[in-house]
């Protein structure tokens, strides 16, 4: 397997505190021989299970990024059994723009796993994480949110898993997180290309979030996401004592299970939606109505729903294009 052209400047056996920056090599015009610095933090304990944390995975998606920059700086190794691994803005050429995608090179680093060491930056970050930091991890928390073009009710998220006993410690683990809604994705397996699929790769368990989105960042949002990480880490048992002692709040279990759990914009122009999170939907009923600014006087494109289920994701950009997602549904879970 080809090595990562990414050199670190921690060494992850040393025990204790230490940040500094991943040096993914950049040469362009204004640099001739420069690198783009990853920050990246490790907290090491002793002996212990490791958790690797990850927020800006998508630039634009911002409430990941304070929870761990917050986390970043609280944690101490004496709060620590092990090894905490902080990667807070993992596309950084994104997150620093604020953007889904790199504006290096246009990379979607969740659409870009395994990587290619060769590759251009965004190839190179996915092929990092997979074949360093992955392999160093128990255990991976993928911090997400919709980003600027979606809001979802705040969410916890995993791979539904067939076998029945690891399938009840996932739903125990989303009731220990705590947040409103919790989406198990039965999913094709075949979307190799995201962080879920990266670590089902390297035999890692995988937990991820939705935790708003709109390219805002609310107080509401953050409680969940600092308070269900912190239970996560004492859980899997790489804390010393727990970072917080609130008692997780009650959570809907959802299942998503395929292309019929989204709705679509079946034009472009102006979108008129005529529900809104929360809300529960029928198999047939309108959407919402796509506008049209070039020609008023045309009747609006309606879009339906495929499926009954209750609205958690919805578009936020009033104006759409054919293709474009507008409503993701869950359906409640009914265990097996």
């Amino acid at each position: 397997m080809a090595r990562s052209r990414i050199a670190s400047e921690l060494d992850f056996t040393k025990e204790g505190k230490h940040s500094g920056f991943l040096r993914l090599p950049h040469s362009v015009h204004r640099s001739a021989y420069g690198w783009l610095p990853i920050p990246i933090t490790c907290i090491k304990n002793g002996d212990g299970p490791t958790v690797l944390l990850i927020s800006g995975n998508h630039g634009d998606e911002y409430e990941g990024q304070v929870t761990l920059m917050k986390l970043t700086r609280r944690l101490v190794p004496e709060d620590v059994r092990g090894r905490v691994i902080i990667l807070s803005a993992a596309n950084w050429p994104a997150a620093m723009a604020g953007m889904r995608t790199s504006p290096i090179d246009e990379g979607n680093l969740n659409r870009s796993f395994p990587g290619d060491p060769n590759g251009r930056p965004t190839a190179a970050i996915a092929h990092y994480i997979e074949t360093v930091l992955l392999p160093m991890a128990d255990f991976v928390i993928d911090l997400h949110s919709g980003g600027s073009s979606l809001m979802y009710i705040p969410s916890a998220l995993v791979r539904l898993p067939k076998d029945p006993a690891q399938r009840a410690e996932t739903i125990e683990m989303l009731k220990l997180f705590g947040a409103p809604i919790s989406m198990l994705f039965d999913m094709p397996q075949g979307e190799d290309r995201t962080l879920t699929g990266a670590a089902e790769r390297v035999g890692v368990r995988h937990f991820g979030t939705e935790l708003g989105g709109s390219g805002t960042v609310t107080k509401a949002a953050l409680v969940i996401a600092e308070r269900g990480v912190a239970r996560l880490l004492d859980h899997v048992g790489v804390l010393r004592r727990p970072l917080h002692a609130e008692p997780p709040a009650k959570t809907r279990i959802l299942i998503v299970a395929g292309a019929p759990y989204y709705c679509y914009a079946p034009d472009s122009g102006l979108f008129e939606p005529y529900v809104e999170l929360g809300d529960e939907v029928k198999a047939g009923q309108a959407a919402g109505v796509v506008h049209f600014p070039d020609t008023p006087w045309r009747e609006p494109t309606t879009a339906y729903f495929e499926r009954d289920g209750v609205v958690i994701c919805k578009r936020i950009p009033g104006r759409t294009e054919r293709g474009d997602c507008l409503f993701h549904l869950g359906a409640d879970y009914r265990g097996d």
